[in-house]
Parts: structure tokens; C-alpha cells; sequence
């Protein structure tokens, strides 16, 4: 980020909109103690890390904490960020969607963890990958690449999905956990064999419309570009209101993997149907035994230590719970018991059921260069709100 920009946000880092709620009657958090997610922005801002952010805080089902800070965009002319700020959503796509499609498809009983991709999708068996499961793909532990060739992606879609159901496993189903997008590519299309819809049609019927997540999907309509964080660059320009994942891109904007926009005021609902065991407003979408097991922990092989001692790591169907991927979890949170994601672009999201607590933290920290890193925002913000509830 250009550094006259972050030297005007650290000068008055509330340059966005500052709406801080305050908790309902009941819901207990420390408001002083949330109130240093202002020191820790203005420190990533004054480094350079995003050009801005959007926090919300979701504590006992009332959002106590929505903030924006600086600049949702610096290049060409500079935009202020505001609460209501549209963001790819890049890797979170994998929970939010297409994870949360095939807990539907399970609820439904049109599929089950146990079942071999193959069953659904038969190219998918060719060179040895007849043994991959739905839970491996959705754990990372099929044994696929992280990311196959970009030029895997000419020609279009059909094609594509072609090349993938034709790729070699790097090691057997199991045995290895590997994060990796081609699996999720993979699952995308197995919604859409199974439900007879395309991913971001079904999602979007299952779960954003009934859950009111009204800026929430997959190629964003024009009107809401006016919104819409930029991200890095595509052929020397900068990305607006397309994904900025070249795969996700290659596949015309929706994929299993990337593709997803939506607000901090959308996921916060998302978030607040889960803790609540899968219902909002009245409206379920998924039973509550569903949320328990799209989000239980599974223990993942990660390769051992140097000196042989395993190295212990958990993932649920679809979100990250405890590797080396969990800064949003901060220092504060148990391990083990809550789960979350990131994505690329520079979003995260971590649920604490314990403590009815979901922490969203949105940036696009690839704008204006494809450079900044929020590893360290991520798990300062979510140290800080970890000891706002724990002083209840």
C-alpha cells in the first residue's frame, strides 16, 4: 500500500465508518478490552498491510463490535471503507459455499462422507483415484495437488474438469493432509452432479436467500460493484468486481474453491446460524446434528517433526480447527473446539461455540499490488476478542 495512505490512516485510522454496537442486555464482552482492535489495525495499516478492514464481533447472538477502518481502495483515486464494503471472499468460499452445500446434500441423503467421488462423477477414478472419498476432499486429505497447471484451465469449464478428474493423486487417500483448491474444485462440481444444480445456483437458494444474506454470491451484479473492494492485477489492471483467483477466473467466476463475494454483515449471519445449531429468524437451514458434524474435528496426518514426534493438527468438513493455517484463532481460544478459515484475498472468519463468538475480520490486503500480508492482524484481532469474552 502507497505509504502517504497508510500515514493517513494512522493519523486518523476512523477514517471509514466507526459503528461500534453495543452489546444487547445479556451479552456480556469487555467493550474496553474489543476497543484495541483499533490499536492493532493502525498498526497493520501503518505497515503497509491492507488499505483497510472491516471487523465485526458476533457474541452471544448480537453483533457487539462492526467497524470499518481506512480505505477500501487507493489506486486509481482513493475510497473510503465503509461497514457495508463487498469482498472477495477467495478461500472462504470452501466453508461458506461449497462446504456448506455438501452438508445439505448429506442432511438431504443424497450423499454421504463414505462415498467415493467416482460414485458420482466416474472420470474422477481414472489414475488411481477410485479410493478418494467426499471426507477426503473436504478434510484435504485426498492426496491431490494444492493447484494443477493454469493451463489446465484453457479451453473452458468442461474441459477443465476433464483435466482434473484425469490428474495422478501425489500420494494415496489418507494418508497425507495437503490444502488443496483442486479439491474443492472438485466438490463444486459434485454438488452440481448430485443436486442437478450448479454450485452457486444451489447455494444460493439453500442458504443465502433464506438466511437474508442479500450481498451474498457468486459474479457479482453491476449495482454492486460501486461496493466492491478492489484486489491485485489482472493483465496490468486492477481487479473490480471480477474474482481475483485465476483458476476461479478460468471458470467463468464460480468455482468450488473461490469465487464468493459477500459483506461482513452477511457473514455475520452465516455465523450466527451455526452457533445457533443451523437456524436463524426462524428459518433452519441446517439441523442442528448437521452443524455438529460439518464442523467436528478430525485429526489430519501433517508430516512429523524433525525428530520423528508427530506433529498433532485437526481440520472439520470444510473449515480449518488446529494447523498451521489457524492465526485467526488468536492466542486465547482453546484449541481444538473452534474453527474457522482465511482467504487469499486477505478475509477471515473463526467461530468459538464455547463462547457464542464469531470473529470477521475482512481486507483486501492484495489491493492495489498483490502484495500486504494480515497473518499478524488475524491473530491479534482474534487474541483480543478471545480475552474480551473470557473476562465475562
Amino acid at each position: 500500500m502507497n505509504s502517504s495512505w497508510a500515514f493517513l490512516c494512522v493519523l486518523g485510522v476512523l477514517c471509514g465508518e466507526a459503528l461500534v454496537a453495543p452489546p444487547a442486555r445479556g451479552a456480556e464482552i469487555d467493550a474496553a478490552k474489543l476497543a484495541e482492535i483499533e490499536t492493532v489495525a493502525a498498526a497493520a495499516l501503518k505497515r503497509g498491510d491492507c488499505p483497510g478492514a472491516v471487523v465485526v464481533v458476533v457474541h452471544d447472538d448480537t453483533v457487539a463490535y462492526r467497524k470499518a477502518f481506512c480505505h477500501r481502495a487507493v489506486k486509481p483515486e482513493a475510497v473510503v471503507m465503509t461497514t457495508d464494503t463487498v469482498f472477495d471472499m477467495a478461500s472462504l468460499t470452501k466453508p461458506v459455499a461449497t462446504g456448506t452445500a455438501v452438508a445439505l446434500l448429506i442432511q438431504r441423503g443424497k450423499l454421504k462422507p463414505s462415498d467415493r467421488v467416482s460414485e458420482h462423477w466416474p472420470a474422477f477414478a481414472a489414475n488411481g483415484k477410485d479410493k478418494v472419498t467426499v471426507e477426503h476432499l473436504l478434510l484435504h486429505t485426498s492426496g491431490l495437488t494444492a493447484d494443477n497447471d493454469i493451463k489446465d484451465y484453457a479451453g473452458g469449464r468442461a474441459k477443465a474438469l476433464e483435466r482434473i478428474a484425469a490428474l495422478k493423486l501425489e500420494a494415496p487417500a489418507g494418508t497425507r493432509f495437503k490444502y488443496s483448491d483442486v479439491g474443492f474444485i472438485a466438490l463444486g462440481e459434485l454438488v452440481e452432479r448430485v443436486s442437478g444444480q450448479p454450485l452457486e445456483a444451489f447455494v444460493k437458494n439453500t442458504v443465502f436467500e433464506p438466511l437474508k444474506m442479500t450481498d451474498t454470491g457468486f459474479t457479482p451484479a453491476d449495482a454492486l460493484k460501486a461496493r466492491i473492494a478492489p484486489t491485485g492485477l489482472r493483465g496490468g489492471k486492477i481487479i473490480l468486481g471480477t474474482v481475483h483467483d485465476p483458476r476461479a477466473f478460468e471458470l467463468g467466476g464460480a468455482a468450488g474453491h473461490a469465487g464468493l463475494f459477500s459483506t461482513a454483515d452477511d457473514l455475520a449471519r452465516y455465523c450466527r446460524m451455526l452457533l445457533r445449531g443451523g437456524e436463524l429468524d426462524g428459518v433452519r437451514v441446517l439441523d442442528a446434528k448437521t452443524v455438529a458434524l460439518f464442523t467436528e474435528p478430525h485429526a489430519v496426518p501433517l508430516p512429523p517433526n524433525k525428530d520423528g514426534t508427530a506433529v498433532p493438527a485437526a481440520r472439520a468438513f470444510g473449515w480449518d480447527v488446529d494447523t498451521p493455517y489457524s492465526a485467526p484463532r488468536g492466542d486465547g481460544f482453546k484449541k481444538g473446539t473452534g474453527y474457522g478459515h482465511t482467504g487469499f484475498t486477505g478475509t477471515s472468519v473463526w467461530l468459538d461455540p464455547a463462547t457464542k463468538t464469531a470473529v470477521i475480520v475482512l481486507t483486501n490486503r492484495v489491493h492495489p499490488d498483490d502484495r500486504g500480508n494480515v497473518t499478524r492482524l488475524r491473530r491479534e484481532i482474534g487474541t483480543i476478542v478471545a480475552g474480551a469474552v473470557s473476562k465475562k
